[in-house]
């Protein structure tokens, strides 16, 4: 039976956005074993589905040029422990070290899943700090891909950046539509008739919060009938969003904000419209949910932003950073209901043609498995 080994440092992440996957591995014949930090919840899941977790603990945020070098040896000696024929790394910290050690270690197929770029590729302030961390980010990820059996993005943006920047070297380069979702679980709910908008993000500055709370502001002086509910979790990220601004949009009734949540399908059910004002995703998985929930979306003319985008046809984009233009989307989605009921629809049949998880599923089974699905 081959072994293949799958390497995140968001635990949950094993269930939520990788277990269709894992499920398919499984049920292709591998041995399924998964490293990250551990998570109970996780734990229990991943046992229930057969598939073997190792503990390995690490920190999600950050990267240390010279630091970390602890995770590379604990990562090295559970490869040549395990032999698997295959390893898959996702996010930065798993690829950095991942790949390099994979190689080491002897494993015959390295793929690396990037599923966003995060804070080293998206400050749009360009502060010294960020120029350190996007220089080492460029360092670590052009020395690890350039030993991937094969690389996969979720948008194309972030694939030709990567080769725009050299850090390929020859690695073969795919794209996925995202993470996939699942449209037996996220099933189509109609539109409530009240203006209910909804953000669901970690709380980062660079998910467009600070435009989010703005453009909340600027509509209901003119529209105080819509809602703006908000949900996520904090993030020890250097671009967190300061607690205090939350706490504040609150209390003067701005938002509602309802912390981090499991199920989100309720409060997707309840809004009319989605919102996420990011500065650069890898594909969202909350904008997916919501549209194959069939809500028309507001989002960002932005890398991965605007992949699942038709603009009016199933939402609209509006420019990074430019509160006044997304408070006027939101008034354009509230002035036009019929405009919004057809976006919405529109919406389910996107997720269905392009992101059923299924689809994407058999995607990255096929890249597994044959190693040289190079994207054009």
């Amino acid at each position: 039976m081959d072994r293949i080994v799958v390497v995140v440092s968001e635990p949950k992440s094993l269930a939520t956005t990788r277990g269709h996957l894992l499920l398919a591995l499984r049920a292709a014949g591998y041995e399924v074993h998964a490293l990250a930090p551990r998570d109970a919840t996780t734990v229990r899941w991943l046992s229930e589905n057969g598939i073997l977790f190792h503990a390995l603990p690490m920190e999600r945020a950050s990267i240390a040029l010279f630091g970390d070098t602890s995770l590379a040896f604990r990562l090295y000696n559970k490869l040549r422990e395990l032999k698997p024929r295959a390893v898959l790394t996702c996010a930065i910290k798993p690829i950095v070290y991942g790949m390099p050690a994979a190689l080491i270690a002897g494993v015959p197929r390295r793929h690396a899943l990037i599923t966003g770029l995060g804070y080293a590729f998206t400050d749009r302030h360009k502060s010294l700090r960020w120029r350190i961390v996007n220089a080492a980010a460029r360092l670590l990820y052009g020395a690890s891909l350039r030993v991937a059996t094969t690389a996969t993005f979720q948008n194309l943006d972030d694939r030709d950046d990567f080769r725009r920047l050299g850090l390929l070297g020859r690695t073969p380069a795919n794209v996925a539509n995202g993470s996939g979702v699942d449209l037996e679980r996220f099933k189509v709910v109609p539109l409530p008739e009240k203006p209910r908008f909804l953000m669901i993000a970690r709380l980062l500055r660079d998910k467009g919060l600070a435009e989010y709370l703005g453009a909340a502001r600027l509509v209901k002086a003119v529209r105080p009938e819509a809602r703006f509910d908000l949900v996520g979790d904090r993030d020890p990220n250097p671009a967190g969003f300061p607690a205090s601004e939350i706490e504040a949009a609150v209390t003067d009734g701005t938002i509602h904000y309802h912390g981090p949540v499991d199920d989100v399908r309720r409060l997707i059910g309840d809004s009319r419209i989605f919102v996420l004002p990011s500065y650069r995703e890898g594909t969202s998985r909350s904008v997916l949910e919501a549209m194959a929930m069939g809500r028309p979306v507001i989002t960002t003319d932005a890398p991965g932003c605007r992949a699942p985008i038709i603009p009016g046809v199933n939402g609209l984009l509006v420019p990074v950073g430019a509160t006044p233009s997304l408070a006027q989307a939101m008034i354009r989605l509230i002035d036009n209901p019929n405009e919004a009921e057809y976006m919405g629809k529109n919406s389910r049949s996107i997720a269905e043609e392009r992101y059923d998880v299924h689809k994407v599923t058999a995607h990255m089974m096929e890249i597994i498995e044959t190693g040289h699905q190079a994207a054009k």
